[in-house]
């Protein structure tokens, strides 16, 4: 090869070598503006730029907008499109904690509260209908056949007292037993006497009212009919005997229906069953006695769930003395709930929640603000139960925490530009 030639291969080795040289710098670059740590990672860094000597160590990366998620690694963030930045062991993370001048606050509004321990009180509403207490149902009952010779209760519904005549009855079967007992009545001999009773026996087991019984020993004679009386207080819901008819054994004559207490039923979501356990109070009040309010308490969580509304039928007994209440009745009732403890709350103005979860804003010394993550709990009235996240005297933000947080904005942006992040591109 003569130097000519040699020459020539020099130079085109020299321009291919520059050419690929100012290429790979050229992507180096355009890496660097992309993401600078994933051009350290691209460079062959098998640890975090920290680890380098000379250079600022990484503790972890964090989104400004969601800065309680800390990162092993940069890259873009998965809750906003813009890259994650990086916490250095001598600083504070931005956004985590901003500061307002106290004037500043003060013009702004903001308003300071504690989370505090207080009880919350667990009371449930809900209307409810009247219906009888089926515990205070009975039931007269034909035991043999016979004829109504008189009625003295003619009409459905018609009060009655303990002891009020109902009917008077001829039956043929009560008038034979009664002369057979008529009839050894004053037996001498021990062998009669235990005939007697034995007669007297057979006179209840056909169903002869004690009363009839009592006045066939009085005046030592049977009558033709034998009078019934009400055994208890209340109305007759059904009435099974008309005078001049005749009924067989079995058939039921007379139904009456205790009002000394009512049952109130109502329909609970399941959700909510567990504030009103068997037993707890339940106050009640009717459109038609207005001021007025009935005892009551909870009697049974009925075993059945309504599968279209997801309620549980609930129980009531309420006591009913005065017989005010009637069966059909609308009440709206309130449960008392069973007693709590106290909890660690705070008002309910205090907790912004973001769908996702639920913060407070904390506020420290020298008008430093910054946000606390809660779990929160049950929630009465204007107070709300926090499980997690804040410790009782804690001090917290009631009003203009959306100012506070464009503020905490507004700062994590203006850190982005001081570092030379470029800021998040803004989607509709």
């Amino acid at each position: 090869m003569n130097q000519t030639s040699l020459r020539i291969t020099l130079v085109a080795f020299a321009a291919a070598t520059g050419i690929a040289a100012g290429y790979g710098i050229a992507l180096w670059r355009d890496a660097q503006r992309a993401d600078p740590h994933a051009a350290h990672i691209a460079a062959g860094a098998a640890a975090p730029a920290a680890s380098v000597p000379g250079e600022r160590r990484v503790l972890y990366w964090y989104d400004p907008m969601v800065p309680t998620q800390k990162f092993d690694k940069p890259g873009k963030s998965p809750y906003m499109d813009m890259p994650l930045v990086p916490v250095y062991a001598d600083e504070e993370p931005a956004g985590a904690t901003v500061r307002i001048d106290p004037v500043v606050s003060q013009n702004l509004g903001v308003r300071i509260g504690k989370a505090e321990m207080t009880t919350l009180e667990s009371r449930l509403a809900a209307v409810a209908s009247v219906a009888f207490d089926e515990r205070l149902l009975t039931v007269v009952q034909a035991r043999v056949e016979g004829f109504v010779a008189r009625l003295w209760v003619k009409s459905p519904l018609e009060r009655v007292s303990r002891g009020q005549r109902l009917a008077d009855i001829l039956a043929p079967q009560w008038i034979a037993a009664e002369e057979e007992y008529v009839a050894l009545l004053d037996a001498g001999t021990e062998r009669a006497r235990a005939i007697r009773d034995a007669a007297r026996q057979r006179l209840a087991v056909l169903g002869v009212p004690e009363a009839a019984i009592r006045k066939i020993e009085r005046e030592r004679a049977a009558e033709p009919t034998t009078t019934i009386y009400a055994p208890a207080d209340g109305v007759i819901t059904v009435l099974g005997a008309r005078e001049g008819a005749a009924f067989a054994p079995g058939a039921e004559l007379f139904r009456i229906n205790g009002l000394a207490t009512v049952w109130v039923n109502a329909q609970v979501p399941e959700s909510q069953v567990s504030m009103i356990p068997r037993g707890s109070t339940v106050e009640a009040s009717a459109a038609g006695w207005p001021g007025t309010t009935f005892a009551g308490r909870v009697a049974e969580l009925l075993p059945e769930v309504d599968p279209v509304t997801r309620t549980i039928p609930v129980r009531i007994v309420v006591d009913n003395s005065d017989r005010r209440l009637a069966p059909g009745m609308f009440l709206t009732l309130a449960f008392a709930g069973q007693p709590v403890r106290p909890l660690l709350t705070v008002p309910s103005e205090a907790v912004i929640v973001t769908g996702e979860r639920s913060v407070v804003i904390a506020a420290g010394e020298g008008g430093e603000f910054s946000v606390a993550e809660v779990v929160t709990g049950a929630e009465s009235g204007d107070r709300t139960e926090i499980l997690s996240g804040l410790t009782e005297g804690q001090p917290i933000v009631l009003s203009g925490q959306f100012l506070i947080d464009s503020e905490a904005s507004l700062r994590s942006a203006l850190t982005r530009l001081e570092s030379g992040k470029p800021a998040p591109e803004l989607r509709p």
